[in-house]
């Protein structure tokens, strides 16, 4: 796993948690949800190739 992915999750949650928290403030609460499942999606797509990646060593060393 690359360090740079590392990276852009804390900047996402980082930028996430600001905007989430001056919506709640704001009294946009739907708003604040929506962003933070925004996040959540797209960190999980960079996430699931890393994930896929390391099924395939399992069956490949268990031999499945």
């Amino acid at each position: 796993m690359d360090i740079n992915l590392i990276f852009k999750i804390a900047a996402v949650g980082i930028l996430v948690s600001v905007v989430s928290q001056v919506l709640k403030h704001s009294g946009r609460d739907e708003l604040a949800f929506l962003t933070s499942l925004a996040g959540l999606v797209l960190v999980l797509f960079w996430i699931v190739p890393y994930i896929s990646e390391l099924f395939e060593a399992i069956k490949t060393m268990f031999s499945l």
